[in-house]
């Protein structure tokens, strides 16, 4: 069986809650055939002072949260729809992505662990996330500053992911150099990346999809609002890790069981060959 998966992502400026339904179903007016629909960070909650953000961080279970579930289940469609200011239990202020099911039900939710700082308020998540779509594949979330840091992109990796789905809000100059992340993640993990950034005026959009090659497959060029639709073959990714990337290199094959550990003094841990294959291709 092919593991297909016709995604929508969508590079918009930021918008109300109140209206966010009726531009999902008329997104899905247009594109039928979508199973995921993604959006940038902080979609529904925009970029405002630490005040604004703080006023408008809830708790997961909150009402925003009990209506993009209901949203997801109506429409039958798993949904990602961008980043929110979370209110934690103990205060804390998250920029976490949540996913949520065709049953209407949030599976997965992932804390941004690389706030943008000095210039973001957030408080770092403490996990990576990769979650399911069954008979589909795994999808793994980063949050914009997040690709900066290659640990984040190769933990998911090693989690199973498929995909890497990484909203984001860069407004600033340094996009060029965030789409060369995007490409570069994708090839040394072999896995297919999504970086689907916010529109103007408020964002500088070139979202695009790269393929576990370091293929472009899709993009925005510019600022302007759009929508990339496209279907992701995932087993293009079981194909690249067996063929090698260009048909050469095997990266996640580099050691044998013979191979000594290599301490890792950064970390204070170590790469254990036994441990290297990501989750469901151990040998």
């Amino acid at each position: 069986m092919s593991r297909l998966l016709p995604v929508a992502l969508v590079q918009s400026p930021p918008r109300p809650l109140s209206g966010f339904a009726g531009d999902v179903e008329k997104l899905l007016d247009q594109h039928r055939d979508t199973r995921l629909v993604a959006y940038p960070e902080l979609h529904l909650c925009g970029a405002g002072s630490t005040e604004e953000l703080q006023a408008l961080a809830e708790p997961l279970g909150g009402p925003r949260d009990r209506q993009l579930a209901e949203l997801a289940g109506d429409l039958k469609i798993w949904l990602a729809p961008g980043s929110v200011c979370e209110r934690g239990d103990g205060g804390e202020l998250f920029n976490t992505a949540p996913v949520y099911s065709p049953g209407g039900e949030r599976i997965a939710f992932y804390r941004k662990i690389f706030p943008w700082r000095p210039y973001e308020p957030y408080d770092p998540g403490d996990r990576f996330v990769v979650f399911e779509l069954p008979e589909i594949g795994r999808i793994g979330f980063s949050i914009c500053y997040d690709a900066w840091f290659p640990e984040v992109a190769r933990h998911l990796a090693w989690l199973g992911a498929d995909v890497v789905l990484n909203p984001v809000q860069t407004t600033t100059r340094d996009r060029e150099q965030e789409l060369v992340l995007a490409r570069a993640n994708a090839i040394v993990n072999q896995v297919f990346v999504a970086s689907v950034n916010t529109a103007g005026p408020l964002g500088v959009g070139s979202s695009l999809v790269v393929d576990p090659e370091g293929k472009v497959l899709a993009e925005a060029p510019g600022p302007d609002e759009a929508v990339l639709v496209l279907e992701l073959d995932l087993d293009e990714v079981t194909r690249v890790r067996r063929d090698g990337t260009a048909g050469l290199n095997r990266m996640w094959d580099q050691f044998t069981e013979a191979d000594a550990p290599l301490e890792l003094p950064l970390y204070q841990g170590r790469i254990d060959p036994r441990r290297w294959h990501p989750r469901g291709d151990a040998k």
